[in-house]
């Protein structure tokens, strides 16, 4: 699968990272920079996998930055993102199954190799359930509607 991936400057070495652990679990992931950890301004960097998720040219995106959390918010003011804030494998996987998100969020300053490759792995073997979880996620998405209307 193509992963679009980026990160701002605090997020940047454990976005490396990540990249090689795509590539090694058969991904292809598409690196939107930062390319250093010079200071950056985050949402310039968000916003390049966001629209590619929200567009539809990828399934899912990754997206890392210090604490995770000002990628997250920036990804989510798009209709069709559901960004996700992930600190363990746990929540990796419930975010996919209960969530549908689409777009793994990553507090950067937080995660050594191991836990980024036990996110990833439980991220990318989740699959969505449905059901009560699809009435949901159909309500989260009804308020981007309402907004447009």
């Amino acid at each position: 699968m193509i992963i679009p991936i980026a990160s701002d400057h605090a997020g940047y070495e454990a976005k490396e990272i990540a990249v090689k652990i795509l590539e090694e679990m058969g991904h292809m992931p598409v690196d939107f920079g930062t390319h250093s950890d010079e200071s950056v301004d985050y949402p310039d960097f968000a916003v390049q996998v966001a629209e590619k998720v929200d567009a539809g040219e990828h399934e899912q995106g990754i997206l890392v930055c210090g604490s995770g959390q000002g990628m997250c918010m920036t990804a989510n003011k798009y209709r069709n993102i559901r960004a996700a804030l992930v600190h363990d494998e746990d929540t990796a996987g419930l975010t996919r199954e209960h969530n549908n998100a689409n777009i793994l969020c990553l507090p950067g300053r937080e995660l050594n190799e191991e836990q980024i490759r036990k996110i990833l792995k439980s991220w990318f073997d989740a699959k969505f359930e449905g059901g009560r979880h699809e009435r949901r996620v159909n309500k989260i998405h009804s308020l981007t509607e309402k907004k447009d209307q």
